[in-house]
């Protein structure tokens, strides 16, 4: 299943009919060549765009091509009310940008006032309500609009993936434990559908399942995948009777919609009734493009996707779970890596969610410790609570970050980069050390005070300045992250 959009630009030059046109032609043909150096996937457009009409005739020229995002490029002062309409007629997102003078040399009839242009560009987007992408400063050389569009390109193919994406859930959430439970609202608000459904549902379909003929195919690319001895033998053919129930949950409900995300139950019932924990096929998934939020989080699974819309590559979700202890800090982190503070470390946690190409070559399928506790008599080999993959995540930078609907039916969102530390936990799980700067901070005057829940996201990469677009992109008003110091937090005591 292609489970994330490819991003097809179309960039229409405008030219304001008192300026020459020729000057944001040729400024939009050396864009275009940027581009292509840089093996961005773009159509240029022939019509230039003076009037309403001229307006209309691009965007259906882009849309003829196949694009589904533009790049609206002002090569010079622009008609105000032409271009901003290419947002409006254009279902997709929409990028503006315009271009810098090139030369002192050349500032009569090569002067193009592109600088003043963006400030009404931008004034007449608001009046009219219109969404669209604007880069930090957007005015550029053909070679630095070339690198801004390059960084819409996440932002498009995030916005078209969640305009076209059904989170599907099996729940409801386990009793008392309901941290992650937030309005389905916000899913709306940005254009995301939801189908809920029961864990019976779930079972019903797993049984349907038995005795598929592609079982054993599954069940070898499982071996595979984990190496000899890295796995419960008589425990694969129920995993692969699950991921193929999955996977054909998503074709057959997908519906109108060409992209999915789960959201689904894990404890209590499922391993005694299913006869495994769910974690190594749900980290399966998301190595291919399919996030499974673990115990019903639906803005975990939305925020998953997020991060896989822009990195391109597999990501997790975690519990923001325990803090280091003082005598590992001091043995083997301070010695390497003295610009961490203990308390800009903890432990990122879960059962065993996290694919295993994010993991250390010592990741094995175990059993859920807490489940069996809790699940199984006392003393008991594990049985139905087995299922699990752990191991210490791999070293690597990552972006922890999280969208949320609080309870007032408002989306907010946190983003913060840092890496996971070649450090052992010593520890259960599928587990990792992270360390982001300012975390202590961070960790209580947005994430305790802002009330978000235990898990977050995590992208293996740094990708702050995309996530922070694309929320911003998406209306949310509120987007936090780790502030150095020296930048208070508003609840922050300044005497502390």
């Amino acid at each position: 299943m292609q489970n994330i959009p490819e991003v097809k630009l179309g960039l229409i030059a405008v030219s304001r009919d008192c300026f020459v046109i020729s000057l944001s032609e040729r400024r939009r043909a050396a864009v275009a060549a940027a581009c292509a150096a840089k093996n961005i996937n773009l159509y240029e457009a022939k019509t230039t765009v003076e009037n309403e009409l001229d307006m209309l005739k691009a965007v259906d020229e882009i849309k003829e091509a196949g694009c589904n995002a533009v790049v609206v490029f002002l090569g010079n002062f622009g008609p105000e009310t032409p271009e901003t309409l290419i947002a409006k007629n254009f279902d997709g997102p929409a990028m503006y940008v315009s271009a810098a003078e090139e030369t002192g040399k050349d500032l009569i009839d090569g002067r193009g006032d592109a600088y003043c242009g963006m400030l009404n560009c931008s004034y007449n987007l608001g009046m009219r309500h219109l969404k669209a992408y604007i880069p930090e400063y957007p005015v550029g050389t053909a070679e630095e609009v070339a690198d801004m569009i390059a960084d819409f390109v996440p932002v498009a193919r995030t916005v078209l993936g969640l305009s076209n994406l059904k989170i599907i859930t099996f729940g409801p959430r386990p009793q008392d434990f309901f941290a992650c439970n937030a309005p389905i609202k916000g899913l709306y608000d940005i254009g995301v559908e939801i189908e809920e459904n029961s864990e019976l549902d779930l079972l019903v379909s797993y049984k349907e399942h038995a005795g598929d003929a592609r079982i054993p195919a599954v069940i070898e690319d499982m071996k595979q995948e984990m190496g000899e001895g890295k796995y419960y033998d008589d425990l694969l053919e129920r995993m692969a009777q699950f991921e193929l129930t999955l996977l054909d949950w998503a074709e057959q409900h997908k519906g109108a919609r060409k992209y999915v995300a789960f959201a689904d139950k894990c404890w209590p019932a499922f391993p005694s009734q299913f006869g495994f924990e769910p974690c190594y096929v749900n980290s399966r998934l998301v190595a291919r493009g399919i996030p499974v939020s673990c115990e019903v989080d639906i803005y975990g699974a939305l925020s998953e996707y997020i991060g896989m819309c822009v990195t391109q590559d597999a990501v997790t979700l975690l519990d923001i779970n325990n803090s280091v202890p003082k005598d590992i800090y001091e043995e083997d982190i301070k010695p390497q890596f003295a610009q961490y503070a203990l308390n800009d470390t903890f432990m990122g946690f879960h059962c065993g969610n996290t694919p295993s190409c994010k993991m250390c070559a010592d990741r094995a399928i175990k059993y859920q410790l807490i489940q069996h506790r809790l699940l199984e008599p006392a003393g008991s080999e594990p049985d139905f609570t087995r299922g699990t993959l752990e191991g210490d995540i791999a070293a690597s930078p990552i972006t922890f970050y999280r969208l949320q609907c609080d309870s007032e039916g408002t989306l907010r969102a946190y983003v913060a980069e840092g890496e996971v530390l070649p450090v052992a936990t010593r520890s259960f799980g599928g587990i990792g050390i992270f360390a982001i700067p300012e975390m202590g901070r961070f960790y209580r005057h947005v994430l305790v005070q802002k009330r978000y829940p235990h898990h977050g996201a995590v992208a293996f990469q740094h990708c702050g300045k995309a996530l922070f677009s694309i929320l911003k992109y998406l209306g949310v008003e509120d987007v936090a992250f780790n502030q150095p110091k020296g930048m208070l937090y508003p609840s922050e005591n300044p005497f502390a």
